[in-house]
């Protein structure tokens, strides 16, 4: 089995890597077109904790890794949380 990518990150900054698999989800959705799916996680994040700032963290990593479509897409699955 080849080794973990993320073994030499996880060794320097473990919450990192902790940190971009919590996002991990909700960042695929959006980037992904899937609506209901971002609403979905972004409810569960709020209701575990998640600040309006990380739920715009994740934004900009959905961003950088799928361009504007992933924002759009975001903005409309999260209208009824930050109305």
């Amino acid at each position: 089995m080849p080794e973990n990518p993320l073994n030499t990150v996880m060794k320097i900054d473990p919450k990192l890597v902790e940190h971009m698999r919590s996002e991990d989800a909700w960042a695929y959705d959006a980037a992904h077109g899937a609506a209901n799916g971002v609403r979905s996680l972004a409810q569960q994040a709020i209701q575990a904790g998640t600040t309006k700032e990380e739920i715009g963290e994740a934004l900009r990593v959905a961003y950088v890794l799928s361009g504007i479509g992933s924002v759009y897409v975001a903005s409309q699955s999260l209208k009824e949380l930050f109305p």
